[in-house]
């Protein structure tokens, strides 16, 4: 029976019986204790096949998962059994989790009276995103005898799709809802002008520019009327997400894109919040998704589903190709929140050109990091010939990305510097304070 395994217990009474068998050419007079174990021994395995494999005798299981999880958190999952073999067992239960995790010695332990219903409960935290697939939950059970295990396998394939975790989005609207000029009891000035967002028609008065005059209004009213206009609330944000090779550097078990993902989601819900339109561009070799900016309220829903099963590959990134998508998709001057990375001063000189034809047509940031390394190696103090050596390299490499940092600025490029750990946090203040700077 392919289902049916031996308890280490039948191996222990076996070898007393066979200890017994050849002490008996020794001591007759135990022949007839060896005879008698062994027949009590065959029974007793009979009982317990009967007991494990009995009519209507089963251990039903049932696998209970969200259809959603979050990255790099601890999520929940949960084996419900229920004992219907009408006397109390132990089990020994195997769940088959995703390939993904890697796992290759995962039991867990009950002990389930007769008709007794209860839940085997553990967590998994998944580092990367994308779609994940359980399969089988295997259970070996034993009986109160316990010579022999019966395996029981439940056909439970189970998928999970596993997003980029928003468990921080409500504590960063907070500082999108505040508004500190208020709190200071400053006054908040409506600019006039010609490039803004109507808002109503209304009275000429004293200081008011006569380059608004509507003159049909005037005519109507037979008095001077003008038209006065606010700052347009609803401006275009796009989070440009580099998927080359450069981002899959890994940090706390994540790449460089998961981190990047992860600010994006949270920087584009505080942008909502403030009254602005967001949308997403995600390129590597190609441009290879484009979401319109809006201000609706399904648009994290659509960015999310398009983000959670996003992948680098070994590719380096084309500006050149991201350029000219976004000359022909990008009709509006829009804020471009770039998410990538360069190791070196050089690599960013070869794609200055593109960089600055991105900054002609609109508002760029670019965000790149910190090698966290690097940075824990400036902090130590050598005491040896090679830890000077080592130091040596460390400073050009620091040197050399605040040189990135001057580089940009130098062409009007707005540039975000920071370590995986600092990254959303440094994105929503650059962006709230270009917002109270009436940058965007």
């Amino acid at each position: 029976m392919k289902n049916v395994f031996i308890h280490y217990r039948w191996f222990i009474v076996l070898a007393i019986n066979a200890v017994l068998f050849f002490a008996a050419f020794f001591m007759p007079v135990l022949w007839y204790a060896a005879i008698i174990l062994l027949f009590t021994f065959a029974a007793l395995t009979v009982i317990d096949i009967l007991l494990l494999f009995g009519r209507n005798r089963t251990l039903e299981m049932h696998r209970i998962v969200p259809d959603r999880w979050h990255l790099a958190e601890d999520n929940p999952v949960r084996l419900q059994l229920k004992n219907r073999f009408g006397y109390a067992i132990k089990v020994e239960c195997i769940d088959e989790v995703p390939v993904q995790f890697q796992i290759r010695d995962f039991v867990l332990y009950k002990q389930l009276s007769a008709g007794q219903e209860d839940l085997i409960s553990y967590e998994l935290k998944p580092l990367s995103r994308g779609l994940y697939r359980f399969e089988h939950i295997i259970a070996f059970v034993t009986s109160p005898l316990g010579l022999l295990k019966r395996r029981i396998v439940m056909d439970e394939p189970a998928e999970v799709k596993v997003y980029p975790t928003t468990r921080y989005l409500k504590n960063y609207q907070l500082m999108a809802t505040s508004d500190r000029n208020q709190m200071a009891g400053t006054k908040k000035i409506r600019r006039l002008g010609h490039s803004l967002e109507f808002e109503q028609i209304k009275e000429y008065v004293n200081g008011d520019d006569i380059r608004t005059i509507n003159w049909k209004a005037t005519a109507r009213k037979n008095n001077m009327m003008v038209n006065t206009f606010t700052d347009v609330r609803a401006q275009m944000i796009y989070c440009v997400i580099d998927k080359g090779r450069s981002m899959k550097m890994p940090f706390e078990g994540m790449t460089l894109m998961d981190h990047s993902i992860k600010s994006a989601l949270t920087f584009m819900n505080v942008a909502l919040h403030r009254h602005d339109k967001v949308g997403l561009i995600t390129f590597s070799s190609s441009v290879q998704d484009i979401i319109p900016a809006e201000a609706s309220p399904g648009q994290m829903n659509k960015i999310l589903e398009t983000l959670y099963h996003q992948h680098t590959d070994f590719l380096d990134a084309d500006f050149e190709r991201l350029v000219t998508v976004t000359r022909h998709k990008l009709s509006q001057r829009s804020f471009l929140m770039l998410y990538t990375n360069f190791e070196s001063l050089t690599s960013l000189e070869r794609q200055m050109p593109f960089l600055r034809g991105l900054a002609k047509r609109h508002l760029l940031c670019v965000v790149f990091f910190e090698n966290t390394t690097i940075k824990e190696l400036k902090d130590a103090q050598p005491d040896t010939t090679e830890g000077i050596y080592t130091r040596t390299i460390v400073d050009r490499f620091d040197y050399e990305k605040k040189q990135m940092v001057k580089e940009l600025r130098r062409y009007g490029i707005i540039a975000v510097l920071t370590t995986p750990e600092k990254l959303t946090v440094d994105v929503v203040n650059n962006y709230l304070e270009l917002k109270s700077r009436q940058s965007i």
